[in-house]
This record gives C-alpha cells, structure tokens and sequence, in this order.
C-alpha cells in the first residue's frame, strides 16, 4: 500500500483518562496568530496589522502571545522591540517568541528581547523519524544533544539578563511522528537543564506538526508523557496541533482529557496546509458544558470582520459558532423545535434549546437573522415564527400552514432564500385587508333587539353598492350581508399587534366554501370590530377570486 501509518503507539498506555466525560479546567490559552497564523498568509500582516491584532487578542483575553521569530525577518523584530519599546505588552500578559536550538538564532533572539519584562522563550527542534532521517541525517543522540545545547543556551542568555522574568519552553517538533519514549527522553534531558521549580516552572510543548493520527492515539501519547515527565509538578504540559485530518479540536481535548494544561491555536484555525487548532470552537466547547474558558467571545461579528480584513481570509458560513448561517436553520421541522423551544425558555433557567447547543445572543448573534432563514425547504413553523418575532402576527395553526406553503413557492420561485419582508409582504397581499374584488368602505351598525342591523358599503369591481345584513353580533350581520358570494362562518381569533393602548388588532377569520374548502382572511386596525370585517372581508375576497 502506498500509505501506512505514520505514529507509535507509547509503550504504555494508560485508561485513566479515557473515564473522564469533560473538560473541567480551564486550560492556559496561547495565541499563534502572530506567528503560525502569519506565516501561513499569501500576503503576511504589516506591522500596523500585526499591532491591531495584538491588541485585539489582548482584548479578548489572552494571556499568552506568542509574537513571532525574531530572528527570522525584520518585520518580525520590528514588531517585537514596538511592543517592548512603546511599552505595549500589558502587565498581565506575557509574549512568546520562537527560536531554532541553533547558536547564533539564539542569541540574535535574546538580543530582540532585550528590556522586555517578562518573556516565554520557545526553542524547539524536530524529533521524529522521517526528520532525523530525511532531512538532518542525524542520530537520536545527535538531536539529544542539539536540543540540550540549546537548552544550555537559554539559561546561559538568560543569566545575563536578571531584570526579565524567563520562562523556558521546549517542543520537540514532529512530536506526533517520533517515538514516544525517545519523545520522553529527550524532553526530560531539557527538563534536566533548566531544573523546573514552583518559583520557575516549564512548559513542555507537544506539537501534533503534522496531524496522523485518529484523536485517541494522540490522546494516548499525551498520557505517556503526563505520567512519565520528570518534574511534572513543576511543567506545564502544552498541546500545539495541526489540522491536517479536519480533528485538530478533537484532537486537543483529548488531550486535555489527558491531562494537558496548555493550548497554543490560533482563531478559526488559521495556520499552514489545514491549520492549527481553532482556539474560539475550542473554547466555546468548553462553554457549552459550563466552563468559563476566560476568552471573551461576546461579539463574534467583529471577530470575525476583523479576521477577514486582516488576513484575507473568508471565515465558512458554517464555521462553528462564527459562521454567518451556524445557528440558521432552513429544515421546516428544525424550524419549528427551534420556534417552539424558544417559546418555552425562560431566561432564569439553564439553555435548553432544541437544535442550538448555545444562546445565539451570548456572541451577538440576533434570533430573527441568524436563527430562523426562510428558503424553499422551510416549513410553516419557520414562517410563522419570522411573522410573529418581527411583525407581530400569531397565525392559527392551520393559517400557518397556509401560509408555509405560500412562501415555499415564493422562494421555488426566484431560487433563493427569502427575507422576512418579503414574507410579510406576500402574506400581506394574499391575506390582510385585501380590497379585490370586494372593498370594504363603511358599514353602519344598528341595534334592533337581539339583534345588529348592518348597512354594508363596497366597493364591487369600480361600483359602490350598499348590501343590507341581520345577525346576532357585528361578524353574523356582515356575514347575513355578504349574499353575493355562497360560504360558511367556521372560525375567529384575534389578538393585539403591539403593546400598547392605541396598539392595532389583528383578526383571523376562517369560513368554508360550498365544496367545504377552507379560505382565510386577516384584517388590521386599531378597531377591533373594523378588523374583524376586514378579516371576513378577505376571506370572501379568496372564494370571489376563484
């Protein structure tokens, strides 16, 4: 076969993990977008670019940023001493900077840092076999001894700066295609240099470089390593993965079920080839079972517009929680548990909400644009939630039936979705207050008895006529009245549009032709009798139309 897997399996597993059914701590989050992000652009940021990002990454929370490779280009040193010189980097957040475990790369890094407060600096050198193999044509203990040199390296440039708080991180790249006891080795060989302790720990970072394997492998060799590190107490253990199999999330909280402390990602998980970990769909999984992630998320449309302008990048319509459609539902029976899940919440209790794992307000997300989108496999619970939440109207089942229907065709018709107002505007034209062929213009009402007089004055196709009617209430004289078009009085509702005192009302009025076919009528006005004509009105007008 031409492809084979690429990952060892440590030579002892561990199960512990494996009970556990959720996150519950909050990891360390380390932003890449500097960094992985950048290097992965067809066009990369400028560093007024940069700067903004840096600032908006420092707004929503991160602690950890890891700013770029000093030593890689001047753009990326640049940056850098402008957020150390004009005094950018905030007191609670502390900057990461990349280095190779080569020499000279070291020390032009810790000559870029030079004046900063407080740092993580982040050596690393490739570990697995197709590397050593391939591309150094190096020994296990030639790569040993690299990555230990280096680990010298930092103390050494460390000690000459006593006024910057050090912490020494170390990933051994191509982690996931490396064996993992030579994995362990090598990490507790730099673990024995820089002797980690409470007042000065150390992060362990095991980059999934290239993602090979099914999440729980990865799982697993985080397990090894969190069982077998020396000095565990004193290391944080860190994930960097890739998303090269599309599982990089999946990935990541395995291996914080592992027992990792650490993440470095990046937003909507932009990196090389098929990115990094996407850190928000991150952290908002860990929202969605009840853990503050520490990353403020809240106005997701601005995340997103802002990504998009500085990368050039187009962040999926379906991407979870940010995308444009991820909470919008166009199935006519997701439609309705939506509508009707809704209507059963209430803001004291905890979300619980067919088809929506979140509340779409928590990142700024609006119910009538991004939940509820009408198109041509939508239903009639979709339609009428749209005509309720923006205008008002609460159609009787069997209306709302109808009218799903209507709007069905209207979106078969032009090949697209539908906006709620053109919903509103076809429900409008078939149903509320049509004037074709009959024109309601006044009626006068009299009391006789038990009875109301009605003297009824249409407008039929150009000619006014007055018909005359008798009934027991203002509905049956209209109904007595209206001779002209053979029909059954069968149902009425009505309800008041707005909140307040001179708010409008809105009549429903069902009746039946003679073949027993249903039509109905809406009417609005402030006048709730006026309405209710209007609505009987319409109905008649649907039968005289036939």
């Amino acid at each position: 076969m031409k492809y084979t897997p690429q990952y060892i399996l440590p030579p002892t597993p561990y199960f512990d993990w494996l009970k556990r059914d959720r996150i519950t701590h909050t990891p360390q989050w380390c932003s890449v977008d500097l960094r992985d992000g950048n290097q992965s652009l067809i066009n990369p940021m400028t560093l007024e670019q940069k700067l903004a990002f840096f600032a908006l990454l420092v707004e929503l929370g991160f602690k950890q940023i890891e700013v770029g490779f000093p030593a890689a280009s001047q753009t990326e040193r640049d940056f850098l001493r402008r957020l150390i010189d004009d005094n950018l980097i905030p007191d609670d957040v502390t900057v990461q900077v990349l280095t190779q475990a080569r020499d000279h790369i070291i020390a032009q890094t810790f000559e870029a840092i030079q004046g900063i407060k407080r740092v993580v600096v982040h050596v690393y050198n490739s570990t697995s076999i197709v590397q050593r193999e391939q591309v150094f044509n190096k020994s296990k203990e030639e790569i040993i001894a690299l990555a230990v040199n280096g680990a010298v390296r930092l103390n050494e440039h460390a000690a000459l700066m006593p006024d910057t708080e050090f912490i020494f991180e170390y990933s051994p790249e191509s982690f996931t295609g490396t064996e993992p006891e030579y994995a362990l080795e090598i990490c507790n060989a730099v673990l024995d240099v820089w002797q980690p302790s409470a007042a000065r720990p150390a992060i362990i970072n095991l980059p999934a470089t290239v993602e090979n394997a099914m999440p729980h492998v990865f799982g697993q060799q985080i397990a090894y390593m969190n069982h077998n590190l020396k000095y565990r107490e004193h290391v944080i253990l860190s994930l960097h993965p890739h998303n090269d199999r599309g599982t990089g999330v999946a990935a990541a909280e395995m291996g914080l079920l592992a027992g990792a402390d650490r993440i470095e990602g990046t937003l909507f998980g932009n990196g090389e080839r098929t990115g990094n970990v996407d850190i928000i769909t991150l952290a908002m999984n860990l929202y969605t079972h009840g853990v503050d992630s520490g990353l403020n998320f809240s106005d997701m449309p601005r995340i997103v517009n802002f990504y998009e302008s500085v990368t050039g990048f187009t962040v999926a319509e379906r991407q979870p929680y940010a995308g444009e459609l991820v909470f919008a539902a166009f199935s006519g029976s997701h439609q309705d548990a939506i509508a009707k899940g809704m209507a059963h919440h209430k803001d004291d209790e905890p979300w619980v909400v067919p088809y929506l794992p979140i509340d779409p307000r928590d990142v700024n997300r609006e119910y009538d644009t991004a939940v509820i989108r009408i198109n041509s496999q939508s239903g009639k619970g979709g339609v009428g939630y749209i005509l309720e939440r923006n205008y008002g109207y609460k159609l009787p089942p069997e209306l709302r039936m109808d009218v799903g229907y209507l709007v069905k065709d209207l979106s078969d018709k032009h090949r697209r979705e539908v906006s709620p107002q053109e919903i509103n505007d076809a429900f409008a034209d078939t149903y509320v207050n049509v004037t074709t062929p009959f024109e309601l213009l006044d009626i006068a009402w009299d009391k006789s008895g038990d009875d109301t007089l009605a003297a009824v004055q249409l407008l039929v196709r150009g000619t006014e006529k007055t018909l005359n009617g008798r009934g027991n209430g203002s509905l049956d004289a209209l109904r007595d009245a209206l001779t002209c078009v053979s029909f059954t009085f069968a149902d009425y509702f009505q309800h008041a549009l707005e909140g307040d005192s001179t708010s409008r009302a809105a009549a429903y009025v069902k009746i039946l032709a003679d073949d027993n076919t249903p039509h109905w009528g809406v009417g609005v006005h402030h006048d709730i009798t006026t309405a209710s004509c209007l609505a009987l009105i319409s109905a008649v007008n649907q039968i005289a139309a036939e």
